[in-house]
């Protein structure tokens, strides 16, 4: 898919959500949220914007309620930067994710490979923990959930979205 910002931030949305979008994968159904929960369960490939105020990596991965490996390493901490450069003002990005179920999952930006991680996880310390867990048929792996595109305050134009199903290894 590509993916641009415009316009102005949201009046009252959080600095934290300037030019803040993402893709949520493996993500927890709407109907299991809770009603005043912020954010699904789920795996954030998160997509950034810059402008002249702010420079931001676009392309990392943020873990709402989960956890993943990054080279064998169990990863606790709520986002994780990937090696992609800034992309300035209402430039277009080409934003790609390959997802093997919990095997491997590829962050690509126009066409580079910019975060590879693997075994997306339930984190235990979710306060949801338990009920996930039960709805995920007792297994902590995620291998499976939800597909969605996020905006957090900020205006986000999407084109050209597409779902391939790819063939099992």
């Amino acid at each position: 898919m590509e993916y641009r910002f415009v316009g102005k931030q949201s009046p009252g949305a959080p600095a934290w959500a300037f030019r803040n979008s993402g893709i949520m994968l493996h993500g927890q159904s709407p109907q299991s949220m809770e009603l005043n929960q912020d954010f699904p369960v789920s795996i954030e490939y998160q997509l950034l914007g810059s402008d002249s105020t702010r420079a931001q990596i676009t392309g990392s991965v943020c873990t709402p309620g989960t956890n993943i490996l990054i080279n064998n390493e169990l990863i606790l901490d709520h986002c994780t930067q990937s090696s992609s450069k800034e992309y300035m003002d209402d430039q277009w990005v080409t934003a790609e994710v390959e997802v093997r179920g919990n095997k491997i999952i590829k962050h690509i930006i126009n066409g580079d490979t910019v975060m590879v991680y693997s075994q997306p996880q339930l984190d235990e310390r979710e306060q949801y923990y338990e009920k996930l867990l039960q709805l995920n048929n007792g297994e902590k792996m995620l291998s499976s959930g939800t597909i969605s595109l996020q905006s957090e305050g900020h205006p986000c134009d999407f084109r050209n979205v597409e779902i391939k199903v790819l063939k099992e290894d």
